[in-house]
């Protein structure tokens, strides 16, 4: 199989520096928060990101969905470094410089636009015993401009370098060009561009940008509470997993070279993906249900586990065999991390 090269994956998204404490439930309270519960931060929240780095023991991370799979997929692979090429929005400040540092740490070539207008995007992690309050302020993440980035002729070599292509579904609510030229150039070139659903909001709200790109993906990825919303969305008129997959896939393409692969995971079920004209089962990996520690991270790792079979051009059962073993690592621990290597064969 083809050993990666250095920049043969490419991700854009929205680039969050992730901090996450043990705080008590007078912090929770003080800023109304859930226990166990992710939000977008409002600006009543706005003094909680200060707050909780003035607490004694603060972790960092480099986060966002797209970066978290992409970060997975060069630790899968370990070596070389900088498989991965990452594209996103900081904004020129503390927290800017330290989500550099920690993408450099991930051995991810990321390359951000940053600006002065919107600070660096963060994503508290509130951890109060087992449970964890996450709050988002995507802030600087919003403000990526194609024409300032992506056009670039330095930016743009990295793209056609690129060889598969992830992008996140909540990019749609950025900048659907940026992700429509990346779309294209993948379908002329007979690339793999990969897409996820992401949310159920992203084929409510964002439906029209999701079905500009549509024909242009060649693997869609999502679970099981987006799938039903996109064939609700969509008129499919049936709640079964298989039929939505069928039905996702038979949708109009661009590259024809390509069939459209469709792969969505259920949590601690069966992993649905289309192979061929038919529709698979694949069973997760079993885990004691005591040793779950955070689910929040496991559809980007398992995406990031994938990722890493696929730019090898393993089979698809391989793929999904990596994406499981990687979700399996990911939800045993707090938070998007991971040990220091691999044990997967």
């Amino acid at each position: 199989m083809p050993t990666p090269s250095a920049n043969m994956l490419f991700g854009m998204g929205n680039p969050l520096l992730d901090i996450s404490a043990v705080v008590d439930k007078d912090f929770l309270d003080k800023f109304g928060l859930k226990p166990n519960d992710q939000i977008l931060a409002e600006d009543k929240h706005k003094a909680l990101f200060a707050e909780i780095v003035k607490r004694n023991k603060v972790e960092y991370h480099a986060g966002g969905s797209t970066q978290n799979s992409v970060k997975i997929a060069q630790w899968m692979l370990q070596k070389p470094h900088k498989v991965a090429t990452f594209f996103g929005c900081i904004g020129k400040d503390n927290f800017g410089e330290i989500l550099k540092k920690k993408a450099d740490e991930a051995h991810v070539d990321a390359h951000y636009y940053e600006q002065n207008e919107e600070p660096t995007g963060t994503c508290a992690a509130c951890i109060t015993g087992d449970n964890r309050s996450l709050v988002a302020n995507l802030a600087a993440a919003n403000c990526y401009k194609k024409e300032k980035h992506l056009d670039l002729d330095s930016n743009w070599e990295l793209v056609e370098k690129a060889k598969v292509y992830y992008i996140a579904g909540f990019f749609l609510t950025v900048s659907p060009e940026s992700i429509l030229k990346v779309a294209k150039h993948a379908s002329e070139n007979n690339k793999i561009f990969c897409m996820n659903l992401s949310a159920p909001f992203i084929s409510q709200f964002f439906k029209e940008p999701l079905m500009n790109v549509m024909p242009y993906v060649d693997i869609l990825f999502g679970n099981e509470t987006e799938a039903a919303t996109f064939a609700k969305e969509l008129g499919f008129e049936t709640d079964d997993i298989a039929v939505i997959a069928h039905k996702t896939q038979n949708l109009p393409k661009e590259n024809i070279k390509r069939q459209r692969l469709v792969v969505f995971t259920q949590g601690k079920d069966d992993t649905v993906a289309t192979v061929g004209d038919k529709v698979t089962m694949f069973p997760v990996l079993d885990i004691d249900q005591n040793d779950i520690v955070d689910t929040n991270g496991a559809g980007d790792a398992f995406v990031g586990g994938f990722l890493s079979a696929l730019v090898q051009e393993q089979s698809l059962e391989e793929c999904i065999r990596a994406g499981h073993y990687a979700a399996n690592v990911i939800i045993r621990r707090v938070g998007c991390t991971f040990p220091e290597k691999p044990d997967f064969h």
